[in-house]
């Protein structure tokens, strides 16, 4: 585990935060020596997709001698391709031909509905109600024990990720967002649901509010006294983006006594954090975060999507992982890109997502291989790609659920013809029969 003391003093003096969107970014000082092509193309792919980055990330993770190349650099600032020919085109026109903010929205709206802001069934299965039938539009329940809550006021990030399968979240239109405020709404169906053992605060980033806001939430659930409720899991990315959250913020340590508050109430306290890339676990601040969140008793599980031009070599991925368990951290998770949103841009194909980790995976100690994966979100649940076989000189993939909307089919393997192109579950066919497990008409697949 790190020290407290080799952190830099110079590291951990108070650090206010700069915000930069869309209407701000030229006022980056590093963004002045680009050409005025490439600040355009940020202009135009950012008016469909979110953009927003702060003086952390740009003074301490970017490199911005190689921007074209530099993970952190696409990480956070929207790039042309990201956008189909025929979108940019359109975004392109309408910003240099039209003055009305309102015809530039509706333009950036035509093309985000096109881009399934909404994957994995999200508002047609996972939104729950109460017994009364209120629907709960704040709140996600698709596997049996977990629920997720969106805090209304965790609807941003400290930065967005250029990746992010919850980009509609932060583009203004509130039909495609999840926001809820009312924590006696989330408590009434946590005792209506006594099969939910774990709750999830997510956005956005839960890391966003201030102290006091989210203590609200917590004591709520706290007072509430849930016998069924085990476990709460935060997912944030502010090590990575903001780690003076937990170091310097003047109610940073108010945040870390009410995690202490939660795992000295006998519940598990487990951060999810976020890391796409090694530079993100480099810098003593985000080193020094992760040892004040692990002294209040939460856990630091890690998880990341595979990435092109982020991550997308085992050699990335094992060095984030040795040094992950280095700091205290749990490995956890590896996804594939979800598709939705720049999933032509990110994602790889399942074959290589697969053979990446394997690769990885052979390259750390046992206690690195808590991770999982690589794991489609899909639909009907978690799917992981668990291998590729060869029967009668034909190759399948084997898979099978970590969690799924019908508990009985959790870990049962099911297999699929091979694809080497196929980058999500859509897009392969079942091996031995003209449907899948989950799509037979006799399997529930839908939880609420």
């Amino acid at each position: 585990m790190l020290r407290e003391d080799k952190i830099r003093c110079d590291d951990i003096k108070s650090h206010k935060i700069q915000t930069y969107t869309l209407q701000n970014f030229r006022k980056i000082p590093q963004i002045e020596s680009m050409s005025t092509e490439k600040q355009h193309e940020i202009e135009i792919v950012g008016n469909v997709f979110p953009f927003k980055t702060n003086n952390y990330v740009i003074e301490q993770l970017i490199d911005w001698n190689n921007t074209q190349n530099d993970p952190m650099f696409i990480l956070n600032f929207p790039q042309k391709n990201m956008l189909s020919e025929a979108h940019y085109k359109k975004m392109k026109f309408v910003l240099e031909n039209y003055s009305d903010q309102k015809e530039i929205i509706n333009v950036a709206n035509q093309i985000r509905m096109q881009l399934n802001p909404h994957p994995a069934g999200q508002l047609e299965f996972n939104i729950p109600k109460l017994f009364d039938g209120t629907k709960l539009l704040g709140m996600q329940h698709k596997y049996k024990e977990t629920c997720l809550f969106f805090p209304s006021q965790s609807q941003t990030c400290h930065a967005y990720c250029t990746f992010c399968f919850r980009w509609p979240q932060f583009v203004g239109i509130d039909e495609l967002k999840f926001a809820m405020n009312e924590s006696n709404q989330l408590i009434q169906y946590l005792q209506e649901h006594d099969e939910i053992t774990d709750i999830l605060f997510t956005g956005g980033d839960p890391m966003i509010m201030k102290a006091k806001i989210f203590s609200a939430y917590i004591d709520a659930i706290l007072e509430a006294d849930l016998p069924n409720l085990k476990s709460i899991r935060i997912g944030s990315k502010a090590i990575s983006y903001w780690p003076y959250k937990f170091i310097t913020d003047n109610d940073s340590e108010d945040m870390l006594e009410i995690f202490k508050k939660v795992t000295d109430n006998n519940l598990h306290l487990a951060f999810m954090a976020h890391f796409n890339h090694l530079t993100e676990l480099s810098t003593p601040s985000a080193k020094l975060a992760i040892k004040k969140i692990s002294d209040t008793g939460a856990i630091i599980r890690t998880q990341s999507p595979i990435l092109s031009k982020i991550n997308n070599n085992s050699e990335m991925w094992s060095k984030m992982w040795n040094l992950q368990v280095q700091l205290g951290c749990i490995p956890y998770y590896m996804f594939v890109v979800r598709d939705t949103g720049a999933q032509k841009y990110f994602g790889i194909t399942l074959v290589e997502a697969y053979k990446i980790f394997v690769d990885a995976y052979r390259q750390v100690s046992g206690l690195a291989r808590t991770v999982r994966g690589p794991s489609m979100s899909a639909t009907p649940g978690k799917i992981l790609i668990d291998g590729i076989i060869t029967l009668n000189s034909q190759k399948f993939l084997t898979l099978r659920f970590l969690q799924c909307r019908n508990p009985d089919l959790v870990q049962k393997p099911f297999y699929a013809k091979y694809n080497e192109n196929a980058m999500w579950i859509d897009e392969l066919q079942p091996a031995f029969s003209n449907k899948f497990c989950f799509e037979l008409d006799h399997v529930k697949t839908k939880f609420n």
